[in-house]
């Protein structure tokens, strides 16, 4: 149930960079240097995702395209 205008790749990218994110929110994660690192990875994935390179306003957009995504998911499941 991706929007459109944004590859599959990306949206899979910011779902998982996003994943990431919540798990280092947790209180002292056992593995805090993986998460960060992978962290660090999703990232500089997503700051130069050729769809992205020259749009790098469509940003916000990605990211609420991806939590309406993660909550259309949450509903169904």
């Amino acid at each position: 149930m991706s929007d459109r205008s944004f590859p599959d790749d990306l949206v899979r990218i910011q779902h998982a960079w996003t994943a990431t994110y919540q798990a280092l929110a947790v209180c002292r994660p056992a593995d805090n240097t993986v998460l960060r690192r992978r962290l660090l990875r999703l990232s500089a994935r997503l700051f130069w995702h050729p769809h992205l390179a020259s749009r790098p306003a469509a940003r916000p957009a990605l990211r609420a395209t991806a939590d309406r995504d993660t909550a259309g998911r949450r509903a169904a499941g």
